[in-house]
């Protein structure tokens, strides 16, 4: 029987991006992303639900995702499903789901995310001048 393994996720990171190397240098960074869903209930009451993944992203953009996200960014990750096993010190089995990255799309506004900057309430909104149109006088040079 053939097999699929892919998954698409959108949301906001819970943390910041924490980004490490291994031995023969390669980039992983590990991020953490919270999917909300809201629905209704059968009581007809609006209900929020959050969905908590762990992502890890690979070389240059494991890197690229520690230098421009940070906690609340909102992305885009499409990847697949990985299962991690290994034994703690105390000799137990472990195992962990989660997505290894293959694309990582950053959707907010570069460096801004969830930050607010206020500004003070007496600056007025300065508008933006846009360079003079030069004034065509002779129809005879459009060419249609």
């Amino acid at each position: 029987m053939a097999s699929y393994n892919r998954v698409l996720l959108m949301g906001n990171l819970t943390r910041n991006p924490e980004i490490r190397y291994t031995p023969s240098g390669t980039a992983v960074a590990d991020l953490g992303l919270a999917i909300n869903e809201n629905f209704k209930n059968k009581a007809g009451e609006t209900v929020e639900q959050t969905c908590f993944v762990d992502v890890v992203v690979w070389g240059r953009q494991a890197e690229t995702s520690a230098e421009y996200l940070h906690k609340g960014s909102p992305v885009f990750v499409e990847g697949r499903l990985q299962l991690d096993q290994w034994e703690n010190q105390q000799g137990e089995k472990r195992s962990k789901l989660r997505v290894r990255a293959d694309r990582v799309q950053f959707l907010g506004t570069p460096g801004k995310g969830t930050e607010i900057s206020v500004e003070p309430a007496t600056s007025a909104p300065q508008e933006a001048t846009e360079p003079p149109v030069p004034h065509m006088d002779d129809d005879d040079d459009v060419p249609f």
